[in-house]
Protein backbone atom coordinates (compact mmCIF):
# COMPACT_ATOMS: atom_id res chain seq x y z
CA UNK A 1 0.00 0.00 0.00
CA UNK A 2 2.84 2.38 0.89
CA UNK A 3 4.60 1.46 -2.38
CA UNK A 4 1.45 2.38 -4.38
CA UNK A 5 1.18 5.72 -2.53
CA UNK A 6 4.81 6.52 -3.27
CA UNK A 7 4.27 5.71 -6.95
CA UNK A 8 1.28 8.03 -7.09
CA UNK A 9 3.21 10.83 -5.36
CA UNK A 10 6.13 10.44 -7.79
CA UNK A 11 3.72 10.44 -10.73
CA UNK A 12 2.10 13.65 -9.51
CA UNK A 13 5.50 15.25 -9.01
CA UNK A 14 6.58 14.34 -12.54
CA UNK A 15 3.29 15.68 -13.91
CA UNK A 16 3.71 18.98 -12.05
CA UNK A 17 7.35 19.33 -13.11
CA UNK A 18 6.40 18.65 -16.73
CA UNK A 19 3.56 21.19 -16.56
CA UNK A 20 5.88 23.74 -14.95
CA UNK A 21 8.48 23.29 -17.70
CA UNK A 22 5.84 23.35 -20.44
CA UNK A 23 4.23 26.58 -19.26
CA UNK A 24 7.64 28.19 -18.69
CA UNK A 25 8.56 27.66 -22.34
CA UNK A 26 5.10 28.74 -23.51
CA UNK A 27 5.45 32.02 -21.62
CA UNK A 28 9.00 32.43 -22.91
CA UNK A 29 7.85 31.96 -26.51
CA UNK A 30 4.99 34.40 -25.96
CA UNK A 31 7.42 37.00 -24.62
CA UNK A 32 9.82 36.46 -27.51
CA UNK A 33 6.98 36.73 -30.02
CA UNK A 34 5.88 40.06 -28.55
CA UNK A 35 9.45 41.38 -28.51
CA UNK A 36 10.05 40.31 -32.12
CA UNK A 37 6.86 42.00 -33.33
CA UNK A 38 7.76 45.15 -31.37
CA UNK A 39 11.29 45.15 -32.83
CA UNK A 40 9.91 44.79 -36.37
CA UNK A 41 7.47 47.67 -35.84
CA UNK A 42 10.16 49.94 -34.38
CA UNK A 43 12.58 49.07 -37.19
CA UNK A 44 9.91 49.79 -39.81
CA UNK A 45 9.01 53.12 -38.22
CA UNK A 46 12.65 54.18 -37.81
CA UNK A 47 13.59 53.18 -41.35
CA UNK A 48 10.71 55.22 -42.78
CA UNK A 49 10.70 58.22 -40.48
CA UNK A 50 14.23 59.08 -39.33
CA UNK A 51 15.20 60.75 -42.59
CA UNK A 52 12.16 63.06 -42.32
CA UNK A 53 13.04 64.32 -38.85
CA UNK A 54 14.57 67.78 -39.07
CA UNK A 55 14.10 71.26 -37.63
CA UNK A 56 11.58 72.29 -40.28
CA UNK A 57 9.48 69.20 -39.62
CA UNK A 58 9.39 69.87 -35.88
CA UNK A 59 8.65 73.60 -36.20
CA UNK A 60 6.62 73.77 -39.40
CA UNK A 61 2.89 74.14 -39.88
CA UNK A 62 0.58 71.43 -41.15
CA UNK A 63 0.36 71.32 -44.94
CA UNK A 64 -1.09 69.19 -47.71
CA UNK A 65 2.36 69.29 -49.32
CA UNK A 66 4.40 66.47 -47.71
CA UNK A 67 7.66 68.28 -48.33
CA UNK A 68 6.52 71.33 -46.32
CA UNK A 69 4.44 69.65 -43.62
CA UNK A 70 5.36 70.06 -39.98
CA UNK A 71 4.00 69.03 -36.60
CA UNK A 72 4.47 72.13 -34.44
CA UNK A 73 0.70 72.65 -34.30
CA UNK A 74 0.18 69.06 -33.16
CA UNK A 75 2.97 69.38 -30.57
CA UNK A 76 1.48 72.57 -29.15
CA UNK A 77 -1.97 70.98 -29.16
CA UNK A 78 -0.62 68.02 -27.19
CA UNK A 79 1.03 70.36 -24.67
CA UNK A 80 -2.14 72.43 -24.19
CA UNK A 81 -4.20 69.25 -23.92
CA UNK A 82 -1.95 67.94 -21.13
CA UNK A 83 -2.18 71.35 -19.44
CA UNK A 84 -5.89 70.59 -18.96
CA UNK A 85 -5.66 66.84 -18.33
CA UNK A 86 -2.89 66.88 -15.70
CA UNK A 87 -4.37 69.24 -13.07
CA UNK A 88 -7.94 67.98 -13.49
CA UNK A 89 -6.89 64.34 -13.24
CA UNK A 90 -4.46 64.70 -10.36
CA UNK A 91 -6.64 66.95 -8.20
CA UNK A 92 -9.87 64.99 -8.65
CA UNK A 93 -8.28 61.54 -8.86
CA UNK A 94 -6.01 61.82 -5.82
CA UNK A 95 -8.69 63.65 -3.81
CA UNK A 96 -11.22 60.92 -4.58
CA UNK A 97 -8.76 58.18 -3.60
CA UNK A 98 -7.97 59.90 -0.28
CA UNK A 99 -11.65 60.30 0.53
CA UNK A 100 -12.61 56.72 -0.38
CA UNK A 101 -9.69 55.15 1.48
CA UNK A 102 -9.37 57.35 4.54
CA UNK A 103 -12.62 59.22 5.14
CA UNK A 104 -15.57 57.36 3.60
CA UNK A 105 -17.37 54.88 5.80
CA UNK A 106 -16.96 51.26 4.80
CA UNK A 107 -20.23 49.75 3.64
CA UNK A 108 -22.35 48.83 0.66
CA UNK A 109 -22.33 52.30 -0.84
CA UNK A 110 -18.55 52.52 -0.65
CA UNK A 111 -18.18 49.02 -2.12
CA UNK A 112 -20.60 49.94 -4.92
CA UNK A 113 -18.58 53.07 -5.75
CA UNK A 114 -15.32 51.12 -5.68
CA UNK A 115 -16.72 48.45 -7.97
CA UNK A 116 -17.96 51.02 -10.49
CA UNK A 117 -14.64 52.89 -10.51
CA UNK A 118 -12.83 49.63 -11.25
CA UNK A 119 -15.30 48.83 -14.03
CA UNK A 120 -14.95 52.31 -15.55
CA UNK A 121 -11.19 51.74 -15.88
CA UNK A 122 -11.94 49.05 -18.48
CA UNK A 123 -14.54 50.94 -20.55
CA UNK A 124 -13.44 51.44 -24.21
CA UNK A 125 -12.05 54.90 -24.88
CA UNK A 126 -14.53 55.63 -27.67
CA UNK A 127 -17.36 55.51 -25.10
CA UNK A 128 -15.70 58.40 -23.28
CA UNK A 129 -15.47 60.17 -26.62
CA UNK A 130 -19.24 59.87 -27.02
CA UNK A 131 -19.69 61.13 -23.46
CA UNK A 132 -17.44 64.11 -24.14
CA UNK A 133 -19.28 64.85 -27.38
CA UNK A 134 -22.64 64.79 -25.60
CA UNK A 135 -21.68 66.73 -22.47
CA UNK A 136 -18.85 69.11 -23.36
CA UNK A 137 -19.21 69.71 -27.09
CA UNK A 138 -23.00 69.80 -27.42
CA UNK A 139 -24.67 70.26 -24.02
CA UNK A 140 -22.11 72.82 -22.77
CA UNK A 141 -21.58 74.18 -26.30
CA UNK A 142 -17.80 74.23 -26.05
CA UNK A 143 -17.13 72.93 -29.53
CA UNK A 144 -14.01 70.96 -30.38
CA UNK A 145 -11.58 73.09 -28.39
CA UNK A 146 -8.68 72.15 -26.12
CA UNK A 147 -10.79 72.37 -22.95
CA UNK A 148 -13.40 69.90 -24.25
CA UNK A 149 -10.74 67.45 -25.39
CA UNK A 150 -8.81 67.75 -22.14
CA UNK A 151 -11.88 67.15 -19.97
CA UNK A 152 -12.83 64.13 -22.09
CA UNK A 153 -9.38 62.56 -21.74
CA UNK A 154 -9.39 63.42 -18.02
CA UNK A 155 -12.58 61.38 -17.65
CA UNK A 156 -10.90 58.55 -19.57
CA UNK A 157 -7.90 58.17 -17.26
CA UNK A 158 -9.54 59.34 -14.02
CA UNK A 159 -10.59 55.80 -12.92
CA UNK A 160 -7.04 54.56 -13.57
CA UNK A 161 -5.53 57.32 -11.45
CA UNK A 162 -8.04 56.72 -8.65
CA UNK A 163 -7.32 52.98 -8.54
CA UNK A 164 -3.54 53.55 -8.65
CA UNK A 165 -3.75 56.14 -5.85
CA UNK A 166 -5.90 53.85 -3.72
CA UNK A 167 -3.45 50.98 -4.10
CA UNK A 168 -0.56 53.28 -3.15
CA UNK A 169 -2.40 54.49 -0.04
CA UNK A 170 -3.27 50.91 0.97
CA UNK A 171 0.40 49.95 0.66
CA UNK A 172 1.39 52.39 3.42
CA UNK A 173 2.00 50.38 6.63
CA UNK A 174 -0.82 50.90 9.08
CA UNK A 175 1.49 51.21 12.08
CA UNK A 176 2.74 54.56 10.73
CA UNK A 177 -0.68 56.17 10.94
CA UNK A 178 -1.35 54.51 14.30
CA UNK A 179 1.90 55.95 15.67
CA UNK A 180 0.90 59.38 14.38
CA UNK A 181 -2.49 59.17 16.10
CA UNK A 182 -0.75 57.96 19.23
CA UNK A 183 1.37 61.12 19.29
CA UNK A 184 -1.76 63.26 19.15
CA UNK A 185 -1.86 64.17 15.47
CA UNK A 186 -5.20 64.88 13.84
CA UNK A 187 -6.59 62.94 10.89
CA UNK A 188 -5.55 65.58 8.37
CA UNK A 189 -2.08 65.96 9.88
CA UNK A 190 -1.60 62.21 9.60
CA UNK A 191 -2.78 62.16 6.01
CA UNK A 192 -0.66 65.16 5.00
CA UNK A 193 2.56 64.37 6.87
CA UNK A 194 2.63 60.56 7.08
CA UNK A 195 0.39 58.77 4.61
CA UNK A 196 0.74 60.98 1.51
CA UNK A 197 4.57 61.26 1.55
CA UNK A 198 4.81 57.46 1.80
CA UNK A 199 2.21 56.89 -0.93
CA UNK A 200 3.40 59.67 -3.25
CA UNK A 201 5.87 57.61 -5.34
CA UNK A 202 3.23 55.02 -6.18
CA UNK A 203 0.61 57.68 -6.87
CA UNK A 204 2.88 59.65 -9.21
CA UNK A 205 4.07 56.52 -11.01
CA UNK A 206 0.52 55.36 -11.71
CA UNK A 207 -0.58 58.86 -12.68
CA UNK A 208 2.28 59.37 -15.15
CA UNK A 209 1.59 56.01 -16.79
CA UNK A 210 -2.09 56.97 -17.09
CA UNK A 211 -1.10 60.32 -18.65
CA UNK A 212 1.04 58.41 -21.13
CA UNK A 213 -2.09 56.61 -22.23
CA UNK A 214 -3.94 59.90 -22.61
CA UNK A 215 -1.23 61.30 -24.88
CA UNK A 216 -1.59 58.34 -27.24
CA UNK A 217 -5.40 58.27 -27.45
CA UNK A 218 -7.08 58.92 -30.79
CA UNK A 219 -10.61 57.47 -30.67
CA UNK A 220 -12.16 59.97 -28.18
CA UNK A 221 -10.73 62.94 -30.07
CA UNK A 222 -11.95 61.55 -33.39
CA UNK A 223 -15.48 61.37 -31.96
CA UNK A 224 -15.17 64.98 -30.78
CA UNK A 225 -14.43 66.03 -34.37
CA UNK A 226 -10.91 67.30 -33.73
CA UNK A 227 -9.44 68.54 -37.06
CA UNK A 228 -6.01 67.45 -38.28
CA UNK A 229 -4.91 69.66 -41.17
CA UNK A 230 -4.34 73.35 -41.92
CA UNK A 231 -5.30 74.94 -38.62
CA UNK A 232 -3.44 77.77 -36.81
CA UNK A 233 -1.31 77.11 -33.77
CA UNK A 234 -3.39 76.89 -30.56
CA UNK A 235 -2.63 79.67 -28.10
CA UNK A 236 -4.86 78.64 -25.20
CA UNK A 237 -7.37 76.12 -23.91
CA UNK A 238 -10.23 77.78 -25.81
CA UNK A 239 -8.68 77.34 -29.26
CA UNK A 240 -9.21 74.56 -31.75
CA UNK A 241 -6.33 72.11 -31.90
CA UNK A 242 -4.93 68.84 -33.11
CA UNK A 243 -2.58 66.37 -31.43
CA UNK A 244 0.14 63.97 -32.53
CA UNK A 245 -2.03 60.79 -32.55
CA UNK A 246 -4.66 62.53 -34.69
CA UNK A 247 -1.98 63.66 -37.13
CA UNK A 248 -0.61 60.12 -37.37
CA UNK A 249 -4.12 58.78 -37.94
CA UNK A 250 -4.97 61.12 -40.79
CA UNK A 251 -1.59 60.84 -42.49
CA UNK A 252 -1.92 57.06 -42.35
CA UNK A 253 -5.36 57.28 -43.94
CA UNK A 254 -3.98 59.49 -46.73
CA UNK A 255 -0.90 57.33 -47.37
CA UNK A 256 -2.59 55.30 -50.18
CA UNK A 257 -3.14 58.59 -52.05
CA UNK A 258 0.34 59.98 -51.38
CA UNK A 259 3.09 57.54 -50.38
CA UNK A 260 5.11 60.26 -48.62
CA UNK A 261 2.35 60.65 -46.03
CA UNK A 262 3.39 57.25 -44.65
CA UNK A 263 6.88 58.63 -44.03
CA UNK A 264 5.42 61.69 -42.30
CA UNK A 265 3.30 59.43 -40.11
CA UNK A 266 6.37 57.35 -39.24
CA UNK A 267 8.35 60.46 -38.28
CA UNK A 268 5.48 61.66 -36.09
CA UNK A 269 5.31 58.22 -34.44
CA UNK A 270 8.99 58.56 -33.53
CA UNK A 271 8.33 61.92 -31.86
CA UNK A 272 5.33 60.50 -29.98
CA UNK A 273 7.33 57.46 -28.85
CA UNK A 274 10.09 59.74 -27.56
CA UNK A 275 7.54 61.67 -25.51
CA UNK A 276 6.12 58.45 -24.08
CA UNK A 277 9.57 57.08 -23.29
CA UNK A 278 10.44 60.32 -21.48
CA UNK A 279 7.25 60.14 -19.40
CA UNK A 280 7.83 56.47 -18.54
CA UNK A 281 11.45 57.22 -17.63
CA UNK A 282 10.27 60.01 -15.33
CA UNK A 283 7.88 57.54 -13.67
CA UNK A 284 10.72 55.06 -13.08
CA UNK A 285 13.02 57.78 -11.71
CA UNK A 286 10.33 59.00 -9.33
CA UNK A 287 9.70 55.49 -8.08
CA UNK A 288 13.40 54.70 -7.59
CA UNK A 289 14.41 58.03 -6.06
CA UNK A 290 11.54 58.84 -3.76
CA UNK A 291 10.29 55.43 -2.75
CA UNK A 292 10.86 54.86 0.96
CA UNK A 293 10.94 51.55 2.77
CA UNK A 294 9.38 51.38 6.19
Amino acid sequence: MKYVDQMQIQKRMHTRLFANTLFKYIFLLSTLFGLIVLAILIFRVLSQGVSWLDFNFLTGRLSTDPGRAGIMGALLGTVWLMAVVIPVTLIIGIGTAIYLELYAKKGRINSFIQMNISNLAGVPSIVYGLLGLTVFVRAMDMGNIVLAGGLTLALLILPIVIVAAQEAIRAVPQHLSEASYGLGATKWQTVKNIIMPAALPGILTGSILALSRAIGETAPLTVLGIPALLIPFPEGIFDKFTVLPMQIYYWTLDSPLEAEYANLAAATIIVLLLLLFILNAVAVLIRNKFQKRY
